[in-house]
């Protein structure tokens, strides 16, 4: 969750660092800091609040050291404060740290450290690896990297730590377990970070960091070893990734720029994989399962957050095409309650970043039972695509904003192909339906183009819906999941308490809440459940509701029934989840910012969610 950042060459390391920084903030932002070697001695300066604010405190201050780490806080153990914030420095003095991911034994070790006279400045689990560190160091005679190789193994949790130490000035020691570590490689110079956005600028050869491995770094060497202490030959990969992609690009938010970006994302995701005019699909990455795929006797998909809703578009679209029987997981919870998995099944895990924590345990689970895992990622490199079996990349660049938007797009892209594929190995489509479907697939570009046109009527909405308390999303069938997505992304964006229901279940309850305050925001495009939507409709009217619905372009019948509407292009049932999800991403992100709200780093929320 949080954004690490270290330098180690012959330039400034402060600049850089700070500009590392403000790239990582959308990994956590409670509080920042940084420590550097100057003058044969460690320095940490950190601040509550976001990344500018500690730029400010250190504004004008002479800071020439050419080594340092940096960090960017989302709170695990102990409150926002400056107290917490890391670098943290130990008892002596003379190491400092920065970590993300969660030390569970921590209380434990802070018990034995305490019996020895530690005492502790923060709440924090990372003072107190940091500390434990250097009482193995002390006590083995002064070899830090065996110190921390020692302690590593004594540990349990989820880390990624990068070590200063001042009686070695030239020198990060760094370690990985669970979360994510990249070490980019310039002239004279190696740069280390959470994930490549700090990097790019610099060079475009990066290694990323495995499980277990430890890496002692200076200006002109990278070592990796094992926590054995055996040397591993680091492998090079060259960064896919411009700097426009992390840049605003003349946008007011990240987020606006990723959602209008979306007939692009879109488009690179099917680019080289759909020739709709052939009829085909290539999927490198699941072709040579296809004997298991074609078999196979169930598919779980396993997510979290934004991933799961995808997912859940996926259940309908694998379900109708395949005819394979589709389970829908909460990854935190399919980890911890012994699931049923073996041979014959497949695991869908679905991750933005490729590192999430939950998602991550619960495939290395599942494929110690023999199932075949297939990862749908975004980063290249993650800990997610290395642990599949196979899968696909779903090509939408880097995401800056926290609320996921063209991830999302893009992995409705990616599992539409994948099931489409599944049933040409089954034939279990006919093949009219099939190249119908390509076609439709390969007109969602446009067709989210044409949704996107909408944006400034949509902003309209958004003033005058900003200060309501309470909203409900209603969707069916293939459009029930972006319902619960238009209320997540509300939640999000706007902090306005908001549900998501499939349509016919609101008679189930939430209609209790229904008075002429509250918004009702439907997903009404036509559809094989169109008719029943506008019953639903009708059921709100009657009780005095606001109904504001996503209308297909021509639709009379629907668009009567709402006090606003959003119209967007039609498209097949089994496609219109990646055009409807537009709007309300839009709706969202104007409310949001209508409230004055920071819209890219939502409170208490962090991209990247590597630990439990």
């Amino acid at each position: 969750m949080c954004g690490i950042v270290a330098y180690v060459g012959q330039k400034e390391a402060y600049p850089i660092i700070l500009k590392g920084l403000k790239r990582l903030e959308y990994r956590g932002y409670d509080s920042s800091g940084v420590a550097l070697i100057q003058n044969g001695q460690l320095e940490v300066f950190k601040k509550q609040g976001k990344v500018a604010q500690l730029e400010e405190t250190l504004l004008g201050k002479s800071l020439p050291a050419t080594i340092g780490i940096g960090h960017t806080r989302w709170a695990t153990h102990g409150e926002p404060c400056d107290r917490n914030a890391h670098p943290h420095l130990s008892k002596s003095g003379k190491l400092a740290m920065i970590h993300n991911g969660i030390i569970e034994n921590y209380a434990q070790l802070k018990s034995e450290l305490v019996k020895k006279g530690y005492s502790f400045k923060s709440d924090t689990d990372t003072e107190v690896l940091l500390n434990f560190i250097e009482d193995i160091h002390i006590k083995n005679g002064g070899d830090l990297e065996e110190a921390v190789r020692i302690a590593l193994r004594r540990i349990v949790g989820a880390y990624v730590i990068v070590l200063l130490d001042q009686d070695h000035p030239d020198t990060l020691i760094a370690a990985r377990k669970g979360s994510p570590l990249v070490i980019g490689i310039g002239k004279g110079a190696h740069f280390l970070a959470s994930d490549a956005s700090p990097i790019i600028e610099y060079t475009k050869e990066v290694v990323y960091v495995n499980d277990y491995e430890l890496a002692i770094i200076k200006a002109d060497e990278l070592i990796l070893k094992n926590l054995g202490n055996e040397k591993i030959s680091p492998f090079i990969t060259q960064l896919d990734m411009e700097m426009a992609a992390i840049e605003k690009g003349g946008y007011d938010h990240f987020m606006l720029k990723e959602i209008f970006e979306q007939p692009d994302t879109i488009f690179d995701c099917l680019r080289g994989r759909l020739d709709a005019a052939a009829g085909t699909i290539t999927m490198s990455g699941i072709e040579k399962y296809a004997d298991q795929l074609k078999n196979a006797q169930r598919i779980i998909m396993v997510a979290c957050g934004t991933s799961w809703h995808a997912a859940l578009v996926a259940e309908y679209i694998f379900e109708e095409l395949t005819r394979i029987p589709v389970e829908v997981e909460y990854a935190s919870e399919f980890r911890y309650r012994n699931p049923i998995v073996g041979k014959g099944d497949v695991i869908i895990a679905i991750s933005q970043s490729g590192e999430t924590a939950d998602t991550l345990v619960a495939i290395e689970s599942a494929k110690e039972k023999g199932a075949l895992i297939l990862g749908i990622v975004n980063v290249v490199g993650s800990s997610i695509a290395r642990t599949s079996n196979g899968g696909a990349y779903t090509h939408a660049g880097p995401e800056i904003g926290v609320a996921s938007t063209k991830a999302f797009t893009a992995q409705l892209a990616v599992l539409a192909m994948m099931g489409l594929k599944i049933a040409e190995y089954r034939n279990s489509i006919s093949q009219d339906r099939f190249r119908q479907l390509l076609t439709e697939l390969n007109e969602v570009p446009e067709k989210v183009k044409l949704a996107l046109e909408q944006h400034a009527h949509i902003e309209q909405l958004a003033h005058k819906y900003k200060d309501v308390t309470d909203a409900l999303y209603l969707g069916r069938g293939y459009n029930f999941p972006i319902a619960l997505e238009g209320a997540l992304k509300l939640k999000e964006i706007s902090y306005i308490h908001a549900e998501g229901y499939p349509a016919a279940e609101m008679k189930h309850g939430p209609i209790a809440l229904v008075d002429d305050k509250l918004p009702v925001f439907f997903v009404a495009t036509k559809d094989s459940f169109h008719e029943k939507v506008l019953s639903n409709m009708q059921e709100i009217k009657a009780r005095k509701g606001k109904v504001i619905a996503v209308v297909s372009e021509g639709d009379e019948s629907a668009h009567a029934l709402c006090d606003d509407s959003i119209t967007v292009p039609f498209a097949d049932e089994l496609m219109a989840p990646l055009v409807n999800a537009i709007p309300m991403q839009l709706l969202a992100y104007y409310i949001g910012v209508a409230k004055g709200l920071d819209v890219d780093k939502p409170r208490n929320l962090a991209k990247s969610v590597t630990v439990e």
